[in-house]
């Protein structure tokens, strides 16, 4: 199994505790000894729970991102980003940036992106894709 990045859906799933998503974190933790986030899907759950005063769930995102990798912004992968914004935009397929820097941070660092968004990353060349809550 290659090193994964979450991305903010399946993070989503697992804190719902989506059967598929819970048995396949638990594989993956079986070889590596974290979950990687980026500080995108960190930013993006933390404003979500924020939004609708989830409290409680907001303890709970804190602890697992104690425990797991929150990766960040970097110059590869910001200048990785920058070519897909500019190859998408090009051939008229653009994807919110947030998603864009996402993929960025996965490909800087060779990792596959776990998403439930297989159709919407697949537009972006090279990047591996994984979708957990169907396997």
């Amino acid at each position: 199994m290659k090193a994964a990045l979450i991305d903010t859906d399946i993070l989503s799933l697992f804190f719902r505790n989506h059967e598929n998503v819970i048995t396949n974190f638990r594989k993956y933790l079986e070889i590596y000894d974290s979950i990687n986030i980026s500080i995108l899907t960190f930013y993006e759950i933390l404003s979500g729970l924020k939004h609708r005063d989830a409290y409680r769930q907001l303890e709970t995102f804190y602890e697992f991102a104690k425990s797991n990798s929150i990766l960040p912004l970097t110059e590869t992968s910001a200048s990785i980003s920058s070519d897909i914004y500019a190859a998408l935009r090009k051939s008229g397929n653009p994807l919110d940036d947030i998603d864009i820097l996402i993929a960025g941070i996965a490909l800087a660092n060779d990792f596959i992106l776990v998403t439930h968004n297989i159709d919407h990353f697949n537009r972006i060349k090279n990047l591996e894709l994984v979708d957990w809550s169907k396997s």
